[in-house]
């Protein structure tokens, strides 16, 4: 094991019924906190449309954490450039 494989976290998570092993430099907390959200979207997804099959439900999941994140990147770029406009 290289010196960058000991930095890293490897925890077991359940995303929508299945289990997953995954590794990353996020504490452990994060990463079970990202695959809770992941979760809870498909959960929701799957209540609201329950004739959907699981990859739908995923790649819905996936096409709405995307757009919430792209909104609040947008939101985030207009408040940037008004401190800098303030600042200038």
């Amino acid at each position: 094991m290289n010196e960058e494989d000991k930095n890293k976290n490897r925890i077991t998570i359940t995303i929508f019924g299945q289990q997953y092993k995954i590794i990353g430099k996020a504490s452990s907390n994060y990463m079970r906190m990202v695959a809770g959200y992941v979760d809870e979207k498909m959960k929701d997804i799957a209540e609201a449309n329950p004739r959907l099959d699981t990859i739908k439900i995923a790649v819905l999941s996936a096409v709405n954490i995307a757009d919430e994140y792209l909104r609040l990147k947008q939101e985030y770029d207009e408040l940037l450039k008004l401190i800098e406009e303030d600042e200038g």
